[in-house]
């Protein structure tokens, strides 16, 4: 298939603005031949971690990067998402009473499967097939039934794992001190959540982490440009919901978009402070989601 015909159907499918293509054409289509590159050289599949805060497009750039693979160069690629290993509510509930009341809330490390995601990766990376994917349902906060998780049954060159606490890296002890937010000064005064989350993400994550072969970022230009982003994730996810028919009991009202965006503040912003030198491959992007700058190291 060309170029250009995938494009064309890329988006139509993912309801994209024609612009989309120019961008993508200067930064996603070369980024797609240095991770074949990659891949090629590997004897192993290889894991490529996306960051990108909420709302930043990491999700389309996942979705694009999966596509360029299978269908223009031939090398097997899939994509996941570190936000299908969330807990279920009932897990969330229980650390919740056992550690923090914040913890019923998913986003923060502590609040993923991460047994779960390194045995999907470790299979993954040495072939050990079948392999299932699962799959998390935000209009429900709850994930979906196993017997509907993708199943993986051929071996793949390429790993594209997105998320927006991807490779992030823990805070030191005397930074969890001072609150970031309104939700920490008044819900954890004593910086229990944040203490463990980061405990969390200083262990299990990192031995997760430690997985990837290659790391791209986009990068957000603050964490001002979240909150409107994130809105409008969640209006997608309001209307396509309402479109199917479906239960919308965990779709969240703008004002509860506003409190739950404070959950992923601290991460996100210390994100922004050390991840831009780690990256492989950094996207610095506007306010309107447009690419100003690329690095590729």
């Amino acid at each position: 298939m060309t170029l250009d015909s995938l494009f064309e159907n890329f988006l139509t499918q993912q309801a994209l603005p024609s612009s989309y293509k120019k961008i993508a054409e200067q930064h996603f289509i070369p980024l797609a031949q240095r991770i074949y590159e990659q891949a090629m050289a590997s004897e192993q599949p290889i894991i490529v971690g996306i960051n990108g805060c909420q709302g930043s497009g990491k999700s389309t750039v996942t979705d694009l990067l999966t596509l360029l693979l299978n269908e223009y160069h031939a090398c097997p690629a899939m994509g996941m998402s570190i936000d299908d290993f969330y807990l279920t509510q009932q897990q969330r509930n229980q650390l919740a009473e056992q550690v923090h009341p914040l913890f019923a809330t998913r986003g923060v490390p502590g609040t993923h499967n991460t047994e779960l995601m390194h045995e999907t990766l470790n299979r993954l990376k040495n072939s050990q097939l079948p392999v299932q994917i699962p799959k998390f349902n935000k209009a429900i906060d709850n994930p979906y039934p196993q017997a509907q998780w993708p199943l993986v049954e051929q071996p793949v060159k390429v790993i594209l794992f997105e998320g927006w606490c991807v490779a992030a890296m823990p805070q030191a002890d005397s930074e969890l001190v001072e609150p970031v937010n309104k939700l920490e000064r008044e819900e954890d005064p004593k910086a229990i959540w944040r203490g463990y989350a980061n405990k969390k993400l200083a262990e299990e994550y990192q031995q997760l982490f430690s997985l990837i072969d290659r790391i791209v970022m986009l990068k957000a230009p603050g964490f001002h440009t979240v909150q409107a982003w994130r809105l409008q994730q969640e209006h997608k996810l309001r209307d396509r919901v309402t479109k199917e028919k479906g239960d919308s009991s965990a779709v969240m009202s703008d004002e509860q978009v506003e409190r739950f965006i404070q959950h992923y503040q601290r991460v996100t912003q210390n994100c922004f402070n050390q991840l831009p030198e780690k990256a492989d491959e950094l996207f610095l992007m506007d306010e309107q989601r447009q690419i100003q700058q690329s690095v590729c190291r």
